[in-house]
């Protein structure tokens, strides 16, 4: 089984493992009406996925501007009905693939719209996999390239089931229309984007900048560890800075500085990990608050900001450890 992170920790300042078993779910709370898969029917069938009907898309016809959507006509299919209105060029989306998109949601019969994200000027994150995401989605973006704007109607069996979602006003017989701009999708080759940043501190570790997808290097001097939090730009990244309640989705490798041994890392299970700042230990959520979107950010956390003298267990840590991380920040979620 595959480890779960190290670096939740409880509200109280403690530190916990997680265990064995990844769930590959995201620690982030999501909205009751965006289309997680908290009613789900997740054990349906592959649906068939045919090209209509859908429902005209009458204004806001941009990539990235929030759309208007006709009514729709008739009945809709008991299939999953898929379209491109606008064709990307971007890399392809793949299954368990992490994408970053706006949405707007609405029910075929009424047209009205219980859900988007373009009011909120805040694009969704979410992980296309099984119980993570309605299977509507799930089936009919994978494929699909960035920059594209996809039109779907979801049916009950591949949308929320025979339940519906009441928080959302949606009931058990409706089929729901989507529109979806993807903006990026991530996995487990991504990696910053950005300008490298001079490491001319030779006190400090050297962080490779390959940004192929593989695990930096991490280099820890023979030196004495430094007693303070340091967080420094590797590669720095043109997006959002992160606040210090966010959420974000990241790539990152974790060594010991006494020997520079890895003791944790996303690209050796093969899955990124998302979380909120407010979950981590405080080295973390001290050293990524205010950095940007698409860095790489060289952490050094003394022990007063990482484990302590509490370290997980099993986790080869050993009490009152200097950690040092190479923490790529794919999203804020």
């Amino acid at each position: 089984m595959r480890r779960r992170s190290l670096l939740i920790a409880v509200p109280a300042g403690l530190v916990t493992l997680a265990g064995c078993g990844d769930d590959g779910k995201s620690d982030t709370a999501k909205s009751s009406s965006s289309p997680s898969a908290s009613a789900s029917a997740s054990s349906a069938p592959p649906p068939k996925i045919v090209d209509g009907p859908l429902p005209a898309i009458t204004a806001g016809t941009k990539f990235d501007e929030k759309p208007t959507v006709a009514k729709g006509t008739g009945d809709p299919s008991k299939n999953l009905a898929v379209r491109t209105a606008i064709a990307g060029g971007g890399q392809t989306v793949a299954e368990n693939d992490y994408i970053q998109a706006n949405y707007l949601g609405q029910i075929w019969d009424t047209a009205k719209v219980f859900d988007n994200s373009y009011d909120r000027k805040t694009p969704l994150v979410i992980q296309l996999a099984q119980g993570g995401i309605i299977d509507g989605w799930r089936y009919g973006l994978v494929g699909k390239k960035v920059g594209s704007r996809v039109e779907m109607a979801v049916p009950p069996t591949w949308g929320y089931g025979t339940s519906g979602n009441t928080q959302a006003g949606i009931k058990g017989t409706d089929t729901l229309v989507f529109v979806v701009d993807i903006q990026d999708t991530f996995n487990a080759k991504s990696s910053a984007k950005g300008k490298d940043v001079a490491q001319s501190d030779a006190a400090l570790p050297k962080v490779g900048t390959n940004t192929d997808g593989k695990a930096p290097s991490i280099t820890v001097p023979k030196a004495t560890a430094p007693t303070k939090l340091v967080a420094n730009y590797v590669i720095e990244g043109d997006g959002d800075e992160v606040k210090a309640d966010s959420s974000v989705l990241v790539q990152y490798k974790g060594v010991l500085w006494d020997g520079g041994k890895e003791f944790d890392s996303t690209y050796s299970r093969g899955q990124l990990t998302s979380f909120s700042l407010q979950q981590v230990v405080k080295g973390w959520s001290q050293g990524l608050t205010g950095k940007k979107v698409g860095s790489r950010v060289l952490i050094v956390v003394p022990p007063s900001l990482g484990y302590g003298d509490s370290p997980p267990s099993g986790s080869g840590i050993k009490k009152d450890s200097t950690l040092v991380f190479s923490v790529d920040i794919l999203a804020k979620m």
